[in-house]
């Protein structure tokens, strides 16, 4: 059977039109969302040792308010009807983000590796191999980090209160932590993917530490819903830390392509160096055996109202 014109006509260097470009784009988020999807359903079955693994960051109270006085611990219940249900499908989708990690991962560096040139193709493996064990530490890492910070912000409570915490904001509360801490330590490989694909250079991602530094503080600062140091600096302490070594792999990348290749390293205004050196021109046929132009023949004596030719 003769293969199709798409196939046939596949450019070897990635190239293809705009409109190929969105088809397949389209058809990558598709793989990633099915992929969630299945993975969600199949978590839906085990909701419920989910929820418990979940609900495991707060401190709960053994025995009541008795214990729960001053801060020491929290009660944990549903306090709305529909809010086993709601819990359940926000369970569900979080796991199926972390367990499809691995496929929707894949899917967004395969649509972006064909603009590498072909022998950089072969990092896509090792990316998807580098992005899943990075998203599973920053969601281990807010797992560990979560029950410390509940304990500082329990602790905050008066004698004589008590905390009853709704299992569905507990739920809500530990996904969120656990999503924006593994997204967040994708951060350095996605600039190592900029400078795989030429976007940007490792002496301009060293040159930006300061401002990096320092709005990685504030990121952690924002986006962690504890609101305390703890969880400010547990974020944006080991995203510094993966920071520079993404600096540090994207100068000897930058390195490798400047040994590879002589004019890599010049500016778009800079040209290369040119070899002056006089070359043979080899023998010149002389003037006089070249044919003459008409105008020029001399043995046209023919003229037209006076002119040489008929204009």
């Amino acid at each position: 059977m003769p293969k199709s014109a798409r196939t046939e006509e596949k450019d070897p260097e990635g190239r293809m039109p705009l409109v190929e470009h969105l088809r397949e784009l389209r058809n990558r988020l598709s793989k990633g969302i099915l992929a969630i999807i299945v993975v969600s359903i199949v978590a839906a079955v085990y909701s419920e040792p989910i929820m418990t693994f979940f609900a495991e960051t707060v401190p709960a109270c053994k025995d009541g308010f008795e214990d729960s006085d001053g801060g020491n611990c929290a009660l944990v219940s549903f306090n709305t009807i529909t809010a086993p249900f709601t819990t359940t499908i926000r369970v569900s989708l979080t796991a199926g983000i972390i367990g499809a990690s691995p496929v929707w991962l894949y899917q967004l560096w395969a649509f972006i590796a064909p603009g590498l040139h072909k022998n950089e193709k072969k990092y896509t493996y090792g990316f998807v191999a580098t992005a899943v064990p990075l998203f599973a530490a920053g969601a281990y890492l807010a797992y560990v980090i979560l029950p410390i910070s509940l304990k500082v912000l329990l602790s905050l409570t008066p004698t004589g209160s008590s905390n009853i915490l709704s299992l569905e904001e507990v739920i809500d509360f530990t996904t969120r932590m656990v999503l924006v801490f593994g997204l967040a330590f994708e951060l350095p490989l996605i600039l190592v993917m900029l400078n795989m694909t030429g976007v940007v250079t490792g002496r301009r991602m060293a040159g930006w530490w300061r401002a990096v530094v320092m709005g990685v503080f504030v990121f952690g600062a924002v986006v962690t819903p504890t609101t305390d140091p703890v969880g400010m600096l547990a974020l944006a302490g080991p995203i510094v830390v993966l920071y520079f070594g993404a600096v540090a792999f994207s100068l000897l990348n930058d390195r490798r392509r400047r040994r590879n290749n002589p004019d890599a390293g010049l500016d778009d205004d800079e040209a290369s160096d040119l070899d002056h050196t006089p070359e043979s021109v080899g023998s010149v046929e002389p003037v006089s055996s070249v044919a003459a132009l008409p105008e020029q023949d001399s043995n046209r004596t023919a003229r037209v109202n006076g002119y040489d030719d008929v204009t």
